[in-house]
């Protein structure tokens, strides 16, 4: 079973030659997707040159310990926020030294939904040394999959705009 939605192996190869060409290289901090964003990136021969790093945060605690989530900010606004995305990008560019970093923080489903935090909910934040970081709001629609699958195709187009 693939992940991936048709054109995410040709937009990852894209956005690899474009940071390869401009000497950037990236890092990403995740917790919905588990790792697809890095690996999307990194099943595109000659990745190397561009990827640095992948932060697979998926608890609190990893968010905390991995890529400096302030404790404060999770019992404040909760792991799937924009505040919590937009530190996750920038610990990710801190502790990694990439140029540009990218984070997915959501519920991809079935369970998880909480009051005013709906499955396919998801939020984005992309960032890169010298420049506002960037943060998106999605709400998703389909399965689990398809939550993981979106997120994906929007953390490359993120990237690809910075």
């Amino acid at each position: 079973m693939t992940v991936f939605t048709p054109g995410t192996e040709e937009a990852a190869a894209r956005l690899l030659q474009r940071l390869a060409a401009e000497g950037l290289t990236v890092a990403t901090a995740e917790s919905c997707t588990g790792g697809l964003v890095a690996a999307a990136l990194t099943a595109i021969p000659g990745s190397s040159a561009s990827v640095l790093a992948g932060f697979v945060t998926y608890s609190n605690e990893a968010k905390e310990r991995m890529v400096g989530v302030p404790r404060a900010l999770l019992e404040a606004h909760g792991a799937v926020s924009a505040e919590v995305a937009r530190a996750m990008a920038e610990g990710a560019l801190r502790e990694s030294g990439a140029a540009l970093a990218v984070s997915t923080t959501g519920i991809a489903g079935p369970g998880g939904a909480v009051p005013g935090k709906p499955v396919g909910l998801v939020y984005l934040a992309a960032a890169r040394r010298g420049r506002p970081t960037q943060v998106q709001r999605h709400v998703f629609p389909g399965d689990r999959a398809a939550v993981r699958a979106a997120t994906v195709v929007a953390a490359l187009a993120m990237l690809d705009g910075l």
